[in-house]
């Protein structure tokens, strides 16, 4: 895997000097602070007293790297003051209540900004913070389901789906929660507030940035949104050009169980495809979608002759756009990524590394995944709030060690 990718020393990074508070939530708010910390900001996330309802050991919650945490009791008398303490430090704040939560704990952005007008106040909630939804609790599957996303993933159009004549295309395969928490959700607050911040740090006035995953899963699909006006994209899933549709961009198993991803679009590519793929001189053309079924059907026993090693040593160095499907546990040792450092192992734990990168400012892995509570007295020092060394300092300890699978079955709180 490389090197380890910690470093340790001050902060780097494109973010370097900027402050964030977080309060601790799970899913795409925890992410997004942590795409800050990658890229250089301090992040502190303010922990509760009690452990975190996933039940997830501190070493393994990758989220939680590169960051300090502290331990409020928000509910205690005291409690808003010593968070409050820290906003007045901050730049950016970031939370993942329903809304209401933030206001009646005392530190909604009212409160917030009243302490630091300059302070962008990050919102993250799947529905958003109006609209008749937006107090209903939801996840990931559900948020992507409204926004029009999750009905666009078909099954590979090359295998067998559960069609029926209610439903010719087949239920839409699940792509975990990458869709709407991570790519529709934190990447979107991330850039709300880095946009609120370049414009608070030219004119001193900060803002709200309402972070909604139905909104960002509904931002990913502009595209689309423009070929379905255009007639050029059929509102079902699995019978368009880029959604497993064509024979040529779809997914394909291998004699031994392994699949091929396949995205031979341009002529030059598909030509070398084909040719590789020893599909013969009388297989219907490209372009003629009249004969896809019986192209898809060519393709799919030529990949059945032989395992996926096999066909992964006939298309390597090719123009083909032939990759094998790996598992996460593949991905980490495949040649490419390995010699990029894509990703790394970090205390036995294989991560990604930092991204984007940077010619002058690279993000670094500074900080293991931080343990609740257990920088409270440094933060103290280094943000100048004495008032936080005089609440809970000790780690909420987890009361499990549940893997990501089984934490994914809890009952989240109400800010996911």
């Amino acid at each position: 895997m490389g090197d380890s990718g910690v470093h340790g020393g001050g902060a780097g990074g494109p973010l370097a000097g900027i402050r964030v508070v977080e309060l601790a939530g799970i899913g795409p708010g925890p992410f997004a602070a942590m795409l800050l910390g990658d890229l250089g900001a301090d992040v502190v996330r303010v922990d509760r007293p009690e452990p975190s309802p996933l039940g997830i050991e501190p070493a393994y919650d990758v989220a939680n790297r590169n960051k300090r945490s502290v331990v409020v009791d928000l509910k205690a008398p005291d409690g808003p003051a010593r968070v409050l303490d820290l906003v007045a430090r901050a730049d950016l704040l970031i939370e993942g209540y329903r809304p209401g939560v933030a206001e009646r704990l005392g530190v909604g952005p009212d409160a917030c900004l009243a302490r630091n007008p300059a302070l962008v106040y990050g919102r993250m909630t799947g529905w958003g913070q109006h609209g008749p939804l937006a107090a209903r609790a939801g996840h990931d599957i559900g948020y992507t389901a409204v926004a029009g996303v999750l009905g666009l993933v078909a099954p590979t159009a090359a295998a067998p789906t559960a069609a029926s004549p209610a439903d010719p295309d087949g239920p839409p395969a699940l792509p975990a929660n990458l869709l709407g928490d991570y790519a529709g959700g934190s990447l979107y607050l991330v850039v709300g507030l880095l946009a609120a911040l370049h414009h608070a740090r030219a004119t001193g006035a900060g803002q709200v940035v309402d972070a909604a995953i139905v909104d960002g899963a509904a931002h990913l699909t502009a595209v689309l949104q423009g070929l379905l006006a255009g007639g050029r994209w059929q509102d079902r899933r699995g019978v368009n050009l880029l959604d497993g549709g064509a024979p040529f961009y779809a997914v394909y198993p291998a004699a031994d169980g392994g699949h091929l991803a396949v995205g031979a679009l341009e002529p030059q590519f598909y030509a070398e495809f084909a040719r590789l793929l020893e599909l013969g001189p009388d297989a219907p053309a490209q372009w003629d979608t009249a004969r896809w079924p019986e192209l898809r059907a060519r393709i799919a026993a030529r990949f059945g002759t032989r395992d996926r090693a096999a066909w992964e040593a006939v298309f390597a160095g090719s123009d083909a756009c032939v990759e094998p499907v790996l598992t996460m546990r593949q991905a980490h040792a495949h040649e490419h990524l390995a010699s990029r450092g894509t990703y790394v192992e970090v205390d036995g734990v294989t991560q990604p590394a930092p991204a984007p990168r940077f010619s002058a400012t690279p993000g670094a892995l500074r900080r293991p995944p931080a343990r609740p509570g257990a920088d409270t007295t440094e933060v103290a020092r280094d943000w100048g709030v004495p008032s936080l060394a005089a609440g809970p300092t000790g780690p909420a300890e987890p009361t499990g060690s549940a893997g990501p699978t089984a934490a994914a079955r809890t009952t989240a709180p109400p800010t996911a």
